[in-house]
């Protein structure tokens, strides 16, 4: 019984020091912010990418290149090449697609499109499934836009 009343209190002492050190953990990890390069991200204050620890998000992306929408009109297009320019700004981060855990999708015709985006967004993640969501929003910052999507992943550190 002794024995059995020891190890007891050697896990409670194990589970406070866990309930105490994780989270200060996280709070010291070191904050690294990444930028595309552009022009929003200045003017509206926002990063690309900011990373803490393993975490790793990515700002809302669209699929504007160089001022101009690729795929206009085409759902499908849009979220290949939101996808693609997500993977790429993981990469300053030292994270990848398999990284990926959720996905948030803001779509302007989910009645329309929805099939389209669930298909690129299939495509592209292939059996690394992250968790996702799908909403329907009134309108995006540019008309010709159709979706717009955020990332979070959890890298590997080492």
């Amino acid at each position: 019984a002794r024995a059995s009343a020891e190890k007891q209190a050697t896990m409670m002492r194990e589970m406070v020091l866990i309930a105490v050190l994780v989270p200060l953990a996280s709070a010291l990890a070191k904050v690294e912010r990444f930028g595309s390069g552009a022009k929003w991200e200045s003017m509206v204050g926002y990063s690309r990418v900011v990373s803490a620890g393993e975490v790793v998000v990515v700002a809302g992306t669209t699929a504007v290149d160089e001022g101009k929408v690729i795929g206009e009109g085409d759902a499908y297009a849009q979220t290949k090449r939101i996808l693609e320019k997500i993977e790429a700004a993981l990469a300053l981060a030292s994270a990848s697609k398999r990284d990926i855990v959720r996905t948030r999708m803001f779509v302007t015709d989910i009645d329309r499109d929805w099939q389209d985006i669930g298909r690129a967004h299939s495509e592209f993640f292939g059996d690394d499934r992250p968790v996702t969501s799908m909403v329907q929003v009134a309108k995006l910052i540019d008309p010709a836009l159709l979706i717009e999507i955020e990332a979070d992943a959890v890298r590997p550190v080492s």
